[in-house]
């Protein structure tokens, strides 16, 4: 009787294991700023399609219980000194660095949250095809540091929506780490590169020997 008790309870426990095994996740990986560009799918790019609102944000953040969106959360998370945060996750005081332009900031309202690559810039890449709960990960992404960027509205808007062949910061000792970002992001969602882009990546990485590029590919939907 024990036995067929035993054995039972053990059918039971294998019947179920395949729904508490969850997938293993996708290693983080480190690479060099070459090597890394390496990776990347090189193709031709389209913005036929391309609408802004296709990819929703900003959204109700990590925690929505919390009152505060998206763009709050890099504030919050981005601070050298951090803000107040008052009701409904309104700022007040703090301190950021603008590493773009190397600048000072101490108000929340000058700043800009930069996606690192630009929503029109993921589209022509090969977000065109992704559903729109994708995009709207990617516009939200709090799950790698450097695919938001809290940055001066001013140099954040003169960046816009150009790739690394048409923009560069404005301060040079903060090209090595941009160009890093940027591939790091595009290597994280999977998105190509044309023929303009990765040959300015190649030129910003010659002078980056030391540099290199630590990215998590970004998790699938379920």
């Amino acid at each position: 009787m024990l036995r067929s008790v035993l054995r039972g309870l053990a059918a039971a426990a294998l019947a179920v294991l395949p729904l508490t095994v969850s997938t293993p996740a996708q290693a983080v990986e480190t690479l060099a700023l070459s090597e890394a560009i390496v990776r990347l799918p090189v193709a031709v790019e389209s913005r036929d399609g391309y609408d802004r609102d296709a990819f929703k944000h900003w959204n109700a953040g990590a925690n929505p219980s919390d009152g505060c969106n998206t763009r709050a959360e890099v504030l919050i998370a981005e601070a050298v000194e951090p803000p107040t945060v008052g009701p409904k996750c309104r700022l007040t005081g703090g301190r950021w660095w603008s590493y773009y332009d190397q600048v000072w900031v101490t108000s929340a309202s000058a700043l800009d949250i930069d996606h690192m690559g630009p929503l029109a810039e993921a589209w022509d890449s090969g977000a065109s095809v992704w559903s729109a709960q994708r995009r709207e990960a990617y516009a939200n992404d709090l799950g790698a540091a450097t695919s938001l960027v809290a940055v001066t509205a001013r140099s954040n808007r003169s960046k816009s929506d150009q790739d690394p062949a048409q923009w560069l910061p404005p301060a040079a000792e903060a090209h090595c780490r941009y160009v890093a970002e940027w591939v790091g992001t595009k290597l994280r969602w999977s998105l190509s590169v044309d023929e303009a882009e990765v040959a300015a990546l190649r030129e910003v990485a010659d002078g980056c020997p030391e540099q290199t590029v630590t990215y998590e590919p970004a998790p699938r939907p379920a």
